[in-house]
Formats: structure tokens, sequence, C-alpha cells
């Protein structure tokens, strides 16, 4: 395998590791503040740690046609939008982490890798068979992991699924933003626009303490620097070099370092029936990148 690719693998590999254990964090921070602070608090923190980068007049990488750098307005506009879309995601998620665990909200995430495909299809794409394999397996899955008896979901399972619809439409509204313009700069755009949002809403809808802030500054901080910032800035630097397949595959394994990270650190334990469903659902996973 070619050096450079397989540096691309492991700098991928510990992304997804960092965004793994980022669940744990989100959990963590769930006990001092409310979800709309802890997201607009990490979300300035991974705004401000992309801002050297992307103020750059040379950036960390050029548009992947290769073509001059789109039009001011266009930076500005998809920024806003991919934003909105980030928000929307996040807080479904950090919200559901209130009332679900860390390792089931991780795999239940993971799932935008197939609903990506799906969503897919509204704009003419078309998946091959793996796809709907893949979506069928990871369905099952999802069943056994989170639906309860009187086939009802558990609240926090429901609200990080509807999160992983935000999740694929954001991955989709990137898709077609990333060639025309710099991606780290959409990237600190997006950011600062979901910050401004969940602090909007954690100042209309929660009480936002500086002292609890501070309680929280551990899970923030590494939510913040580490998930948003460094983990993104190396998911950039990686793709330079990785195929996309490999790319897919590698960083779906943040949702089994999410499961791995619940049990070492907080004492989360699956049932049988929920570990069956988690391995039902990377394998729907795995299918979907290979064969699809």
């Amino acid at each position: 395998m070619n050096k450079d690719v397989l540096r691309a693998d492991w700098l991928l590999l510990l992304t997804a590791l960092i965004w793994g254990v980022a669940f744990v964090a989100q959990r963590v921070g769930m006990d001092y503040v409310g979800p709309f602070t802890f997201n607009g608090v990490r979300f300035s923190l991974g705004a401000m740690a992309l801002l050297p980068l992307a103020l750059r007049k040379k950036p960390l990488a050029p548009p992947e046609t290769g073509g001059e750098e789109a039009s001011r307005w266009i930076l500005w506009w998809g920024g806003a939008l991919s934003g909105v879309v980030l928000f929307a995601g996040a807080a479904l998620q950090q919200m559901g982490l209130v009332h679900t665990t860390a390792g089931k909200a991780g795999f239940i995430t993971g799932l935008y890798v197939i609903i990506v495909p799906a969503l897919g299809l509204f704009i003419g794409y078309r998946p091959r068979w793996g796809g709907w394999v893949g979506a069928c397996i990871a369905a099952a899955g999802l069943y056994l992991l989170s639906v309860k008896k009187g086939l009802t979901f558990a609240p926090g399972d429901l609200l990080v699924l509807a999160g992983a619809f935000f999740w694929a439409g954001h991955v989709l509204v990137l898709g077609w933003l990333s060639p025309k313009v710099r991606r780290i700069r959409l990237a600190c755009l997006q950011f600062a626009v979901c910050a401004l949002l969940s602090l909007c809403a954690a100042f209309l809808w929660e009480p936002v303490a500086v002292e609890a802030i501070l309680r929280a500054a551990v899970p923030i901080l590494y939510g913040g620097l580490l998930s948003v910032g460094i983990a993104y800035t190396l998911q950039v630097v990686a793709q330079r070099h990785a195929p996309p397949a490999h790319a897919a595959v590698i960083l779906s394994m943040e949702s089994v370092f999410g499961a791995l990270s619940g049990w070492m650190m907080l004492g989360e334990v699956l049932s049988v029936k929920g570990i069956v469903g988690c391995g039902l659902m990377l394998a729907g996973m795995l299918i979907t990148q290979f064969w699809s």
C-alpha cells in the first residue's frame, strides 16, 4: 500500500477514535449544562480553532475541481445553510444523549451512512443492491438495539435517530458545496453559525451560568477543540490521500469506539440483544460502503 494512503488511513482511524470518545464527553457534559449551552460553547471553540487556518492566504487544500475560489457570497450562503443543518443534527443528538447511552447514540448516529444514499434518491442518486441490503440489515439492528416492548422507541434513541437524518443532509450539502469553496473556510463558518444558533437557543430556553460551564469544562474542551477542531482538520488532511472507500469505512468505526468508550468510562452495559443489534448495524454500514 502507498505510504501516503497508509498514513492517511491511520489519521482517519485517529479521527474516528476522537469522535467516538466524544459521545462520552457529550453525555458527561449533560450533567452540568443544557444541550444548547454545551453545543454553543463547543462549536464556538471549534470555530476559533479553525480560524487561523481559515484566514491563511494559502488555504490547507485547494478546491477539488482545481478551479478558482468561489465568489464570497457562495461561501457565506453555503456556510449559513450547512451551519443550520449542522445545528439541527447536533441539537437533536445532544438532547437525545440526555435520555440514552453514549454507546447507543454512537451506533444510531452512524446510520447516516445509510440514510445518505436514501435521501440521495430525491436528487437522482441510484444506490446499487448493496445499499439496500445494508439498509435492511442496519434497520434490523436498530430494532434490536432501540425498540422496547410494545414496539416503542426509547425517547432518547428517537431523538438521536432524527438527528441522523440531519447529519445525512449535512453530508449531502457539504458534498455539493465542497468543490465550490475552500473547505476549511466553509467548516469554520458553519461551526460559527451553529454556535450562534445554539447560544441563542440556550439563552431562550436554558439557564446559562458561567459556573456550570466551568464545571463542564473538560467535556466541553474535548468536544470543541478535539472533536470539532482537531478531528475535522485531521479528516481534511487525510482525505487528500485516502481513497473514499477507505475513508468511509474507517470513519464508520466511530460507532464502535463510542460503544467501547461508554463501557470503559461510564460503565454502560448492553444486553445480548443490544450487542447483536450493534453488530448488525455495523455490518449494514460496512456493506453499504463496500457495495453500494
